[in-house]
């Protein structure tokens, strides 16, 4: 029996309490409902993205974390794919991604208020084709089909001639059959396998100057040359007892006409970064052995066009019988090497005309046509304001004095009205360069640099003297940056800094801050300044750093495979107008090596639209916050080009070395 105090004492309840009660419980249960869906959605997108594999990757609780491939990642000629013969076969080394990053996806596409419980299921991506087995060394701007059809004069037809728009190739350029990962360096400088360059022409037109051995499955590199049969360390130890390279005053160096840039490859060794270059000629594939050694080198020629590069650039130049006509075209060649050599920079010339007392039968000239083509060589280094300083056997020494204080020139020879530095498709005339202004007979024209590498991080004279609008306090801004951001690269990719990268790329190296905090003997950069960005080419050369121009919306004077790490910073906002992304891409796949590695960093709507079609090439890539965190809008890409071959059997790259 109830209490009768209680049962009267309780209240009747009133309808807006009871409606009050049941309303808060239909809110908690639509936002129990609402969090499960949010979650279930957030996982199915986070599950659909393309994540390498990652080591190391913690949450914030502490917890492993093992990133999902996503379905679409399967390999190329799978028979789910159906696309077998089509595309080639390729394997994605997860392996190798495990090592390399430490990178969970980050998900940065643009997202709104309204909540979807339903997804509709993410489009297949419509992947590039596998170009044909026959473009596997395929040079777009260096071809020789094409470049039989301009003229032969001034090596023209060995310039650069680029596919018109509706000629280029949009396909993923081969590698060939059995590639294999270059030697890690210094054994690159040595030896190369027979499989990634398989050509033997060099081997029996050079075989009795040392140039290239064919042994089994490698070719090995004696270090010979035409002009040095005992050595290239011989011949640079000649060199060295003129030219200071033991003391860094001597840091960059140009190798006109290099072969397989055997000179280039010893003269390392002496921490002299040397920049070869030679045509895409009879001598099969001498640039890409240059690279395959891990050798810097562009495909390139003095023809009719300025070199790509900045004036007063090179500590040093030198020509090994690189059999360049230096006294045609009143002098046009030899004026252009003094564009680029700086103020007490050395011109070696090792080879004809030199020695013509000894040479002149098996050269097949007459003694009279050598002896006055010497004349002209030394007529025109006293008019270039080049002191001779060493001539014995075959090699011959001058040097640029510091300023014109002692030059007795001709007013009418001066170029006029033109910029010393630009370098990308401007026409080589037969004029000199002018001296920048100096004070005194001791002064440096241009401006002196400290020996290397204390030059690398000091405030380069071109800013010192206000000679371009850059401020010290800038770069000084800009150096301590790039150091932090280097740091940074190499906690998301444990690699770099090792030798697996040796040849590397910046496609938009700006002041030569990346490279600068890179720098290391294990490898180098080729600093790349876009002919649309600010010219800042000659603070990165006088940083002892090497570069080169380049117009991106065109294929780069390189054959394929050449490049174990591209960096790219700001590069496709600057060409976001300018042209298509995917041409910008494809060219960054063909000069990529297979399970080479990319460090893009952009604006997110940029980065959003370049990992789509970085996708679209079988690239495993992971897009990371800023270093400063997630509220910075630039956003960072890393991943990684897989391995494939065109036909044949996929396998580990990974070969003992």
């Amino acid at each position: 029996m109830g209490d009768k105090h209680y049962a009267s004492s309780r209240k009747p309840r009133r309808p807006l309490s009871i409606f009050a009660v049941m309303a808060l419980c239909c809110f908690f249960y639509l936002l129990g409902s609402w969090q499960k869906t949010g979650f279930t959605l957030a996982l199915t997108k986070r599950t659909s993205l393309n994540v390498p594999p990652a080591l190391g990757v913690e949450d914030r609780r502490g917890h492993s974390v093992q990133p999902t491939r996503p379905p679409e990642q399967e390999k190329v000629g799978d028979k789910k794919s159906g696309s077998e013969g089509r595309q080639g076969s390729v394997r994605v080394n997860s392996k190798a991604s495990q090592k390399k990053f430490d990178a969970p996806e980050l998900d940065f596409e643009a997202h709104h208020g309204d909540i979807q419980v339903s997804r509709p299921p993410e489009q297949k991506l419509d992947f590039f084709k596998q170009c044909d087995a026959k473009y596997r060394d395929y040079t777009p701007c260096q071809e020789q089909d094409r470049a039989m059809r301009f003229p032969r004069e001034n090596m023209i037809y060995r310039e650069r001639h680029c596919p018109a728009e509706n000629e280029k190739l949009r396909c993923l350029i081969p590698p060939p059959k059995g590639y294999k990962t270059p030697f890690p360096w210094p054994k690159s400088r040595d030896y190369a396998y027979y499989a990634n360059v398989p050509y033997k022409s060099l081997t029996v037109e050079k075989a009795v100057q040392n140039w290239v051995q064919y042994q089994g499955d490698v070719f090995k590199f004696p270090g010979g040359g035409t002009m040095f049969p005992q050595g290239a360390d011989a011949f640079i130890d000649e060199l060295a007892r003129v030219i200071p390279m033991a003391n860094g005053t001597v840091r960059t160096a140009l190798d006109t006409g290099c072969g397989v840039a055997s000179w280039g490859a010893y003269v390392m060794k002496r921490n002299v970064l040397p920049m070869s270059f030679a045509p895409k000629d009879n001598h099969e594939a001498q640039v890409q052995f240059a690279l395959e050694r891990g050798v810097p080198a562009v495909i390139g020629v003095l023809g009719s066009m300025r070199l790509p590069y900045p004036a007063r650039a090179f500590d040093m130049a030198q020509c090994s019988r690189c059999l360049i006509p230096w006294t045609v075209n009143n002098g046009m060649y030899l004026m252009e090497v003094d564009r680029v050599l700086r103020p007490g920079g050395y011109w070696v010339l090792s080879g004809p005309p030199i020695n013509w007392k000894t040479y002149y039968k098996t050269w097949k000239r007459s003694k009279k046509d050598l002896q006055e083509e010497q004349q002209k060589i030394e007529d025109l280094a006293e008019l270039l304001c080049w002191e001779k300083k060493y001539e014995k056997g075959d090699t011959a020494i001058w040097r640029k004095r510091i300023n014109d204080k002692k030059c007795r020139r001709n007013s009418i020879s001066i170029c006029r009205s033109r910029d010393a530095d630009e370098g990308w498709e401007e026409k080589m005339v037969a004029c000199i360069t002018p001296y920048p202004k100096v004070m005194n007979r001791d002064e440096v024209a241009g401006g002196e640099l400290k020996p290397f590498p204390a030059r690398l991080h000091s405030v380069p004279p071109r800013i010192a003297n206000k000679l371009v609008p850059i401020t010290v306090d800038s770069f000084l801004e800009d150096d301590k940056l790039w150091k932090k951001r280097v740091i940074s690269y190499k906690k998301i990719n444990k690699m770099i800094g090792t030798t697996r990268y040796r040849n590397v790329m910046d496609m938009n190296a700006q002041l030569g801050g990346f490279a600068a905090a890179l720098d290391s003997p294990k490898s180098w950069v080729m600093n790349v300044v876009p002919v649309i960005a600010d010219n800042t080419l000659g603070i990165i050369y006088e940083r002892g750093l090497i570069g080169i121009y380049h117009e991106w919306c065109e294929g780069f004077s390189t054959y394929p495979r050449t490049y174990d790490l591209i960096h790219a910073a700001g590069l496709f906002s600057l060409y976001k107008d300018k042209c298509k992304f995917e041409d910008i891409l494809l060219e960054m796949d063909r000069i990529l090596r297979p399970e080479g590695a990319i460090i893009v960093r952009d604006e997110v709507d940029v980065m959003n639209k370049v990992r789509k079609i970085a996708r679209r090439m079988r690239w495993e890539v992971t897009l990371r916050d800023h270093e400063d965190g997630p509220l910075v809008p630039e956003k960072i890409m890393v991943g990684t080009k897989p391995y494939w071959v065109a036909g044949g059997t996929n396998h580990s790259t990974s070969a003992k070395q």
